[in-house]
């Protein structure tokens, strides 16, 4: 067949017929390079630009899409095409697509990769567990491409890596979350500071997170608090009656003053006669 033919040629296949497009045929866009997003909060905005410049059917409209998404309100009718990152971050990088559609032809796209050094947006600075008991420590980033992610604990000055052979330490990866699971906690070998770290081809970043174990007596420490306190006091209330002198105790039955004597009232009635005789 001759390149400049027909546009679209026909497969027999037995009673079967299947068109198919020729790659010379298809659309062409030109679109912008790769883009990598700057660590710094004051990062210019970025433009991403898509310019449909071959098609051999009309071309309906296009829009843009990130990680597999389409972006609400970028439909529009123009071959040349832009999306406007106004404040870039970690979390606007990953992979945009603009897409053509046409009325006669099958969609054409094309990729543009926005790329960012990880950024830990959450994790646990701490974590408070009983001895047996299971631990969890999670750590979660933006950023593209999806980052490696490795776990270590840090042991006096240096760093001991954690791995899934020891049979109670599990890792769990899934593109920006990790996840670092201990089983049956060892009060004596367990505590201390975890850190994730979240690495891909543009830089790495890494969080800490402090583990305390308690003891098995923990929960029954208020409760104990409580009982000292009050046996304490029950002993000094024992001491001071103990202590007390017999002068300290008033018998109820005893005046509380001197009693005025018959002899007394008689002495008196004799002074008011002799003043009366006068």
């Amino acid at each position: 067949m001759h390149p400049n033919a027909a546009m679209l040629a026909v497969v027999l296949m037995g009673n079967l017929m299947v068109p198919f497009t020729s790659a010379q045929n298809e659309p062409k866009i030109n679109a912008s390079d790769q883009i990598i997003l700057s660590a710094d909060s004051t990062s210019k905005p970025v433009t991403l630009q898509c310019n449909l410049t071959t098609a051999q059917t009309p071309h309906k409209e296009s829009f843009w899409m990130k990680n597999g998404q389409e972006i609400v309100n970028t439909r529009t009718e123009q071959r040349n095409t832009l999306y406007r990152i106004t404040k870039p971050r970690a979390d606007d990088s990953g992979e945009y697509m603009c897409v053509y559609t046409f009325y006669m032809a099958p969609n054409a796209n094309a990729t543009i990769e926005v790329k960012a050094k990880p950024d830990i947006t959450g994790h646990k600075r701490s974590e408070n567990k009983n001895e047996g008991e299971n631990a969890m420590l999670y750590c979660k980033s933006v950023g593209y491409p999806h980052p490696t992610w490795t776990w270590r604990k840090l042991d006096g000055t240096s760093y001991t890596d954690i791995d899934n052979s020891t049979g109670r330490f599990f890792i769990t990866n899934r593109d920006n979350y990790t996840e670092l699971n201990i089983l049956n906690l060892d009060i004596n070998t367990d505590p201390g500071k975890y850190e994730c770290n979240a690495t891909n081809v543009i830089g790495n970043t890494a969080e800490t997170t402090i583990l305390r174990v308690r003891s098995h007596l923990a929960p029954l420490w208020p409760f104990l608090g409580v009982l000292a306190e009050i046996i304490i006091l029950v002993v000094i209330i024992v001491v001071y009656e103990k202590r007390k002198t017999p002068d300290d105790i008033i018998d109820d039955d005893e005046p509380v003053g001197p009693m005025k004597t018959n002899s007394t009232n008689n002495h008196k009635d004799k002074n008011i006669r002799q003043r009366n005789t006068k």
